[in-house]
C-alpha cells in the first residue's frame, strides 16, 4: 500500500472506487499511479469518487471486490454516496483457488515472552480477575450491593475522583460559595496486590425467554469462569429462573471437567433472607481472593496470546490504516504459534471467498458457509439483511454499504489460513486463526470474542467508542489521529501516521506488537480499564446485525 503524503488512494489495482484521504475541491485532478481523475463534485475525506463512469446496474469495486451497485448513471469524478450506490456482493462458492500463505518474518520476536499468569490445567491469561455474576437479572441488585461493599474497601474502585469532586460540589453548594475545583483523594491502597480487580457483571437475561436463550447464557458465563484471566468466580442465582445453577454446572463441567477453578454458588430462595446471603458471599469472596492473590505472573512464550479482533464505530479510514494494522499483528501472533479470532460476521458479507479460500479443509468451509446463510435467515426472519449493517456514523462517514464495510472490516483478520470456525458460546481449541459467529455489535461481539478464549482484544475505531471488556483488556487503535488527539482517554494507539504518509503499517506494527506485550504483562493498562470500561451483553441470536 501506497504511504506517501496524497489525496486519494486506490486500494488495489482493480478498483474503479477512490479513497479521498482529504477533502477534495471540485474542479480538482487528482493523478494516481498514471491515471488522471477529473473530480466534478466536493469529495470529503474518507469518502469515494467514481474512478469511472457506471451504467446504472453496474457493479462497483473497492479491495479487489464487488461493493455495491450503481442506482443511476454515474458520472467518472462524481461522489459514491447512498442516493447513487446500493449494497451488492459477488456470489461465493466452495473453493475458487488453492490458498498460499505467505507468513510474516516474526524471527525478531522469536525468544520473546511476557509476563503472564499460568493456571493450573496449563492455559495462560493476561490478568488475574475474581468474577461476580448473577445467573438471572432479579440478582443485578445484590450484585451491586457487593460491588458497592467491595470495590473500594478492596482497592479497586475507579471512581474515587468522582466521588469526591461531586462530595466538593455538594459542600460548596450547600456553604452557597459557588463551585470549587475537587481534589482527589487517591484510592484505597489493594488488598490483594496479585489480583487485579473483582469484576462485577450484570446483564439482563436468565429468565423471560426461550431454553435455547438461558442454555446460551450459561455456556457465555462458562466461558468467562473459565476462561484463563479469571481465578474464581461468585454466582448469585434466584432459584426458580430459566438459568438455573444446575445449567451452569453442566456447562462448565465440559469445559473444567476436573473443577480447577474455584466457584461460589449462592441462591436466595433457598437463604430466604437477602443480606444473609449477601453476608456470606462476600465472606467467601474474600476468602477466595485470598488464594487467587497467592498467584504470581511469570514469563511464557508470545504462542500463549490469543488475539480477538474488532471494530466499532468505524469510518471511511478504518479499512485502510486500523484493520489492516491489526491484520498485521494478528498475523504475527499466528506465526509465532499464537492465536487470532475474526467474529462480525454480517461484516464479513462480500468477503466470503477469500474466507473460504482460506479455511484448510472442506467442514471448515462448509460449516462457514452454513453459519453465515443461517445468520441472514435469522436476521430476515425479524424483518432485517446484512445491508443494514452500517450504522448512520458509518454511513455519515464514508462505509455506504454493508460490502464496503466487509472489504476493510476483514482486514483486521489478517491473512492467516483459517484453522477452525466456531459457532457462538464455542470455546477455542485449535491455534491459528479462528472464526466466530458473533453479531456486528460491538458489545456483543467483544462479549463473545472473550467468552471463546481471547485474552487480548484489538479494537479499531475511527470515530470513538469506549468499549471495554471486565476481564480482558481492549487496545483501542484509532483509524485517524483527529480522533486519537480529540478521544485522547479511550484511544490506545494512533493508526493515523498511515493516512498522513508519515508511517508505514511495517513500522506500526512493530510498535503495536510492544504495546500488547506490555498490556499483556500487565505493565500497560489501557484505557479501557482506566475508565472501567466493562461492557457485557449477550447477543440474543437473530436479533442483533
Amino acid at each position: 500500500m501506497n504511504t506517501k503524503l496524497q489525496s486519494a488512494l486506490k486500494i488495489h489495482p482493480d478498483d474503479d472506487l477512490i479513497v479521498a484521504l482529504t477533502d477534495i475541491a471540485a474542479g480538482e485532478q487528482i493523478s494516481l499511479g498514471g491515471e488522471n481523475y477529473q473530480i466534478i463534485e466536493p469529495i470529503s475525506a474518507k469518502h469515494k469518487f467514481a474512478g469511472r463512469r457506471f451504467a446504472r446496474g453496474e457493479r462497483l469495486t473497492q479491495y479487489g471486490i464487488t461493493v455495491g451497485e450503481a442506482l443511476c448513471d454515474i458520472p467518472a469524478g462524481s461522489a459514491i454516496n447512498q442516493a447513487n450506490v446500493r449494497h451488492s456482493a459477488a456470489a461465493y462458492q466452495a473453493k475458487s483457488v488453492v490458498y498460499q500463505w505467505q507468513a510474516p518474518d516474526v524471527s525478531a520476536l522469536l525468544g520473546r515472552t511476557f509476563q503472564g499468569v499460568r493456571r493450573a490445567d496449563g492455559r495462560v491469561g493476561t490478568a488475574n480477575y475474581w468474577l461476580v455474576v448473577p445467573l438471572v437479572f432479579c440478582q443485578n441488585r445484590n450484585i451491586e450491593m457487593m460491588r458497592s461493599a467491595l470495590q473500594d474497601a478492596l482497592g479497586y474502585s475507579n471512581e474515587a475522583h468522582y466521588i469526591d469532586y461531586a462530595r466538593n460540589l455538594v459542600r460548596a453548594y450547600q456553604q452557597d460559595a459557588g463551585p470549587v475545583q475537587a481534589v482527589s483523594q487517591g484510592a484505597t491502597e489493594k488488598v490483594f496486590a496479585n489480583v487485579d480487580g473483582v469484576k462485577f457483571i450484570t446483564h439482563s437475561a436468565g429468565c423471560g425467554g426461550t431454553r435455547e436463550d438461558a442454555l446460551s447464557l450459561c455456556k457465555l458465563l462458562a466461558g468467562y469462569i473459565h476462561h484463563p484471566n479469571v481465578a474464581g468466580a461468585t454466582i448469585l442465582s434466584l432459584g426458580c429462573q430459566n438459568a438455573q445453577i444446575s445449567l451452569l454446572q453442566g456447562e462448565l463441567s465440559k469445559l473444567d471437567p476436573d473443577g480447577n477453578t474455584p466457584v461460589l454458588w449462592f441462591e436466595q430462595q433457598q437463604y430466604g433472607q437477602e443480606r444473609p446471603m449477601l453476608e456470606d458471599a462476600i465472606e467467601q469472596t474474600l476468602q477466595g481472593l485470598n488464594v487467587a492473590n497467592q498467584c504470581q505472573r511469570e514469563a511464557v512464550p508470545l504462542s500463549h496470546l490469543t488475539i480477538g479482533v474488532e471494530c466499532g464505530g468505524s469510518d471511511g479510514f478504518s479499512g485502510i490504516s486500523a484493520n489492516p494494522l491489526i491484520g498485521r499483528v494478528a498475523d504475527k501472533t499466528v506465526a509465532l504459534g499464537g492465536s487470532a479470532i475474526l467474529g462480525e460476521f454480517p461484516e464479513l458479507c462480500g468477503v466470503e471467498q477469500n474466507i473460504l479460500d482460506r479455511c484448510k479443509n472442506d467442514a471448515l468451509r462448509s460449516k462457514f458457509s452454513d453459519l453465515m446463510q443461517a445468520y441472514e435467515r435469522h436476521a430476515l426472519a425479524v424483518g432485517a439483511s446484512f445491508d443494514m449493517n452500517p450504522s448512520p456514523g458509518n454511513i455519515r462517514d464514508g462505509l455506504i454499504t454493508d460490502a464496503m464495510k466487509s472489504a476493510g472490516a476483514a482486514l483486521k483478520g489478517g491473512s492467516a489460513p483459517v484453522s477452525d470456525v466456531l459457532d457462538y458460546t464455542q470455546v477455542l481449541s485449535k491455534r491459528g486463526l479462528n472464526l466466530l459467529c458473533t453479531p456486528g455489535n460491538d458489545v456483543e461481539s467483544t462479549t463473545a470474542l472473550v467468552a471463546t478464549g481471547a485474552n487480548l482484544i484489538l479494537f479499531s475505531t475511527g470515530l470513538g467508542t469506549p468499549t471495554g471488556n471486565p476481564i480482558v483488556p481492549v487496545l483501542k487503535i484509532s483509524s485517524n489521529s483527529k480522533i486519537a488527539r480529540r478521544m485522547s482517554d479511550i484511544i490506545d494507539f494512533d493508526a493515523g501516521p498511515i493516512i498522513s504518509g508519515a508511517s508505514d503499517l511495517d513500522s506500526l506494527a512493530e510498535q503495536l506488537m510492544e504495546l500488547c506485550i506490555a498490556t499483556a504483562s500487565g505493565d500497560k493498562i489501557c484505557r479501557a480499564q482506566q475508565l472501567g470500561q466493562d461492557d457485557f451483553i449477550p447477543w440474543k441470536r437473530g436479533v442483533s446485525l
